[in-house]
């Protein structure tokens, strides 16, 4: 029955995260668009987006970490997927989007100091990788390839 919560939760704090992941760099693609409208340095719009911005990074964290812990708790507890091959490309997965994570928040510490000097369109390829890491993700673990 704990297995069981362990994965629900897993499953939750992975999802919650994962919006984060797709919605931050949508704002940053607004952000983008009010930067190459060349905007006064104290545009309303832009300083409601990096605050936007901000409140989201900061509640992404702890959804991170809550993810990872009930992630391992499977992995180690209860051996999910020990020494199988999918579950070695899960975690190289999962190690690309906590790299992902921590660019997105150096982008958003970029973006706070001024315009930033990539584009909207930049940052809509951007938003793409959480997507392609999801599907492979879950791919992975449902039909365990290898």
């Amino acid at each position: 029955m704990v297995f069981l919560w362990v994965k629900t939760l897993h499953i939750v704090f992975v999802t919650s995260w994962f919006a984060g992941l797709f919605y931050l760099p949508r704002i940053f693609v607004n952000i983008a668009m009010v930067d190459e409208r060349d905007p006064p340095p104290e545009d309303p719009e832009r300083a409601r987006l990096i605050l936007m911005a901000n409140k989201l990074y900061r509640f992404m964290g702890p959804l991170m970490v809550l993810a990872l812990v009930f992630g391992l708790w499977l992995w180690l507890g209860y051996g999910i997927g020990a020494g199988q091959g999918w579950m070695h490309a899960k975690l190289a997965i999962v190690v690309g989007l906590l790299a992902y994570h921590h660019v997105c928040g150096r982008m958003l510490r970029g973006l706070r100091e001024g315009p930033g000097k990539r584009s909207h369109v930049w940052f809509r390829w951007f938003n793409e990788a959480p997507v392609i890491a999801l599907l492979a993700a879950v791919a992975l673990v449902v039909v365990k390839p290898f």
